[in-house]
């Protein structure tokens, strides 16, 4: 499932999430599952064709990335790999960071991050030329929405509808990014 919260320069994608660390932390060997939550630029591309014509938008690369994610072995609500990247180095995330906060309350640390994006840019590599003021409001203003779409992902992950391994027993299901987008 992949949520998308646009505004006029960057936004918000929500998917839900299993992953097989090819190369995992010790301790971490097994699966993960959870929710990925990304702020990242969005581009409108040109109109071709009429003024009714739907404008092309892509959803670039990403500035900012948290992770729910928990052992997929383990009871729901675990979240015991929740984790952020705060930097990129273009499409790639830098190390994870944990926040005791991710695991024990984390609906809340992501309320308020998304609203308080001014801290968030100072933790970050993010530009704050990057992110307009008009979208830094915006931002603010749906975080309320954007965690309730979190939640509602969560739960659904919990239930065993998402967040499902790949099919196939071979080296590239061993290696599995997915994420659903219906």
């Amino acid at each position: 499932m992949l949520y998308a919260f646009g505004f006029e320069r960057v936004g918000v994608v929500v998917s839900d999430l299993y992953f097989v660390d090819p190369n995992p932390l010790p301790g971490q060997e097994t699966p993960e599952l959870g929710v990925r939550l990304e702020l990242r630029i969005f581009e409108r591309g040109e109109l071709t064709g009429s003024i009714y014509a739907a404008r092309p938008i892509s959803i670039s690369r990403p500035l900012w990335r948290v992770d729910l994610l928990q052992d997929a072995e383990a009871a729901p609500d675990t979240l015991d790999r929740a984790h952020h990247h705060p930097h990129f180095t273009g499409w790639d995330p830098g190390p994870r960071v944990f926040v005791e906060e991710l695991s024990s309350d984390p609906l809340a640390w992501l309320a308020r991050t998304l609203g308080d994006v001014s801290s968030l840019l100072k933790e970050t590599s993010i530009s704050p030329a990057q992110i307009p003021a008009s979208d830094v409001d915006a931002l603010r203003t749906a975080a309320p929405e954007i965690t309730d779409t979190v939640r509602r992902l969560l739960q659904r992950v919990w239930s065993g509808e998402l967040a499902r391994p790949t099919e196939g027993t071979g080296p590239e299901a061993a290696t599995s990014v997915r994420v659903s987008w219906l």
